[in-house]
C-alpha cells in the first residue's frame, strides 16, 4: 500500500506553497490507490497552537484533501525517547557541550580559513573525565547524529538520480540541550511508524535527505522513496514567502477562489500542461506524474488563477453551486439567473452585481433620452422570453433608424446601468416589464 503524508507545523496558516505540496501528495495517492496521511509536526510548543491546527484542517478540507489517517507529533514523545536510547546505545548519537557562541566562533574561524562550515566532531575526542566534570557542573549537552562519511544516493521521483557526499555535512543535532527534538528525528520516526512509502516535499529538503536516509537505516528501517518538488515563486519570479499575506488559503478562499480551480492550477503549475478546469480531484489525479515537474521555480500568477476560476464557474450547472451560493448569502439566486449570468462572473460573489441588475434597485444611465423614450413606448406586454429583446430592438430600430452600437448601447445602459455584460436577450426577461418601464423612464428600480 502506497502511503504519503503532508506534515505541516501548526504555527501559521497554510499558503499556496503548502497547498502545492499537499495536493501533490493527495493526487499521487489517488493515482496509485494509496493513502494520504495528515501529520501535525507540533513539537514546537511555543509557536504551535490549537487554532492554527484547526485552521490547517479546515483549509485542507476546503481544498478537498481529506486524509485517511491523522497523527500529532506531540502525542508520540515516548517513541522518540525510546529511539534516542537506542541511538545512544549504538554509538550513533553522541553528546556535545559547545555553547552556541562557541559554535559560532568555530564557524567564523572556518570561514576565515576558507574551510566549509562543518562541525569538527571535537566532542568525540572529549575525555570521559571532562564529560563527567561538565555534567557535574550542571551543563546539559545537545546530541548529534554520527554520520557515516559516505555518498548517499537515491532516485528522486522529480529530480532523477541524486548523490550527496555526507562528508560535506555536519553531524546534525537531533536533541537540543533542553531535551526537545529538532525536525529530523521525529519526522523519520513517524514515517517509519506510519508506514510512509513516499516522501513528497519541497526541494529545500534535498540537502538533508542523505542524512535522513542514514537515520532510517540506523533505526532499522528501509528508507522511503523521495520526491522533491520545486519551490513556487511569485508572478515576478521572487520568493513566494515574501507574499504569504496575499496567498494564504484563507485569503484565496475569501477572494472567491474555488477549491477545484486552485487544485487544477497548482497541479499543472510548472508542467507546461494547459490550465483546464476539472470536475473532481480523481479526474485531476488521472495521469498525475511527479516527473512532469522540473527544477525551476514555477511562477504563481494570481491573474492566471482567477482566469481559470472564471472558466470553471462558466461551465458549472446550477446544482453544483447552489449550496455554496446559500453560504454566501446568495441563496435567492435561481437557476434562470445563474444560467443568464454565469458566463460573466469571475467568482460566485460577483453574482451579487447581476442580482442587483435583475432585481434592483438600480439607477439607470440615460445616454440617449429620445431613443430610450421610444423603447419605453414600444415595450411589448409580458410574458417575456429570450426572443423579447430582439423584438424590442427591432421595433426601436424601425422607429428611429438607429442600428449597431447607437441602438444597443443606450438601451443596455438604461436597463442595466452597465455598458457590458451578459446577453440582453437573457437579462431582459429577468428584469421584467415593470422595472424596465421605470428604468427607461429614468427612475431607480
Amino acid at each position: 500500500m502506497i502511503r504519503v503524508r503532508f506534515a505541516p507545523s501548526p504555527t501559521g496558516r497554510l499558503h499556496a506553497g503548502n497547498a502545492f505540496v499537499a495536493l501533490a501528495n493527495k493526487l499521487f495517492a489517488l493515482r496509485h490507490g494509496g493513502e494520504f496521511l495528515l501529520r501535525l509536526d507540533d513539537t514546537d510548543v511555543e509557536r504551535s497552537s490549537a487554532d492554527h491546527a484547526k485552521a490547517i484542517e479546515d483549509d485542507l478540507a476546503w481544498l478537498g484533501l481529506t486524509w485517511d489517517a491523522f497523527a500529532r507529533q506531540s502525542e508520540r514523545g515516548a517513541e522518540y525517547a525510546a529511539a534516542v536510547v537506542r541511538l545512544k546505545a549504538s554509538g550513533r548519537l553522541y553528546p556535545c557541550f559547545e555553547t552556541p557562541d562557541e559554535l559560532e566562533a568555530k564557524r567564523r574561524d572556518q570561514q576565515r580559513r576558507h574551510l566549509p562550515p562543518i562541525y569538527d566532531r571535537a566532542a568525540l575526542s572529549l575525555p570521559e573525565a571532562e564529560r563527567a566534570r561538565l555534567l557535574a557542573e550542571g551543563q546539559r549537552p545537545h546530541w548529534r547524529f554520527l554520520l557515516n562519511r559516505e555518498t548517499a544516493r537515491w532516485d528522486d521521483l522529480v529530480r532523477g538520480p541524486q548523490a550527496i557526499d555526507e562528508a560535506s555535512q555536519s553531524d546534525p543535532i537531533l536533541v537540543r540541550a533542553d531535551g526537545s527534538y529538532l525536525y529530523t528525528l521525529p519526522s523519520v520516526l513517524d514515517d517509519i511508524a506510519l508506514g510512509v512509502t513516499h516522501v513528497i516535499r519541497g526541494n529545500d529538503h534535498v540537502t538533508n535527505t542523505g542524512t535522513q536516509i542514514q537515520l532510517f537505516v540506523a533505526l532499522g528501517a528501509a528508507p522511503p522513496a523521495f520526491a522533491h518538488l520545486p519551490l513556487l515563486a511569485d508572478a515576478e519570479g521572487g520568493p513566494l514567502s515574501k507574499r504569504l499575506g496575499g496567498l494564504s488559503l484563507e485569503e484565496l478562499r475569501g477572494a472567491g477562489v474555488e477549491a477545484l480551480a486552485l487544485a487544477a492550477y497548482l497541479a499543472r503549475l510548472g508542467t507546461g500542461e494547459p490550465m483546464e478546469p476539472v470536475a473532481s480531484l480523481p479526474d485531476l489525479a488521472t495521469g498525475f506524474d511527479l516527473a512532469r515537474f522540473g527544477r525551476g521555480s514555477p511562477r504563481f500568477d494570481r491573474r492566471d488563477l482567477m482566469r481559470l476560476n472564471a472558466r470553471l464557474l462558466h461551465g458549472l450547472p446550477f446544482e453544483a453551486v447552489a449550496q455554496h451560493l446559500a453560504a454566501l448569502g446568495l441563496g435567492d439566486i435561481d437557476p434562470a439567473l445563474w444560467e443568464a449570468v454565469r458566463g460573466n462572473v469571475e467568482t460566485l460573489a460577483g453574482l451579487s452585481e447581476w442580482r442587483q441588475v435583475c432585481r434592483g434597485p438600480l439607477a439607470p444611465v440615460i445616454e440617449d433620452q429620445a431613443l430610450v423614450a421610444e423603447a419605453r413606448r414600444l415595450l411589448p406586454p409580458e410574458p417575456w422570453t429570450d426572443a423579447t429583446w430582439a423584438a424590442l430592438t427591432g421595433a426601436v430600430a424601425a422607429a428611429t433608424g438607429r442600428k449597431g452600437k447607437a441602438l444597443y448601447h443606450p438601451l443596455r445602459l438604461a436597463l442595466t446601468g452597465r455598458d457590458h455584460g451578459p446577453e440582453m436577450r437573457n437579462l431582459l426577461p429577468l428584469i421584467g416589464r415593470e422595472r424596465a418601464l421605470a428604468r427607461l423612464g429614468g427612475q431607480t428600480a
